[in-house]
């Protein structure tokens, strides 16, 4: 499909370049790593602009509120969904307060409406 964000797996023989050039394609959803060396797993965590790192597992089925998903640079849009700040993103805060007295109304009488 047009759009989609470009997936790739690699075989390297430079990690720094191969950082380089993942971080260099403005996407940076999620980058999955098959490794059992904690440097190399310390220094991609580090340098790599991503929303998602997994390593050593399954890179598909974030369980929402409970593994927040989302992305950097072209992938993000701000908060990962199933953070706790998800919801807020899609709400418009609004506020009405009306003065039923100053338009000679007699707050008395809206006050027993709810009672």
């Amino acid at each position: 499909m047009s759009g989609d964000p470009p997936c790739r797996a690699l075989r390297w023989d430079k990690l720094h370049e191969v950082i380089e050039a993942i971080n260099t394609t403005g996407y940076g959803l999620t980058l999955g790593l098959q490794s059992r060396i904690d440097t190399v797993r310390d220094y991609v965590e580090k340098h790599a602009r991503v929303g998602n790192f997994y390593v050593n597992r399954n890179q598909i089925g974030a369980v929402v509120e409970s593994q927040p998903f989302g992305g950097e640079g072209l992938s993000g849009t701000g908060p990962k969904a199933g953070g706790p700040h998800y919801v807020a993103r899609f709400a418009t805060e609004r506020v009405t307060c009306i003065d039923t007295t100053a338009a000679g109304g007699n707050a008395t009488l809206m006050a027993a409406i709810d009672g």
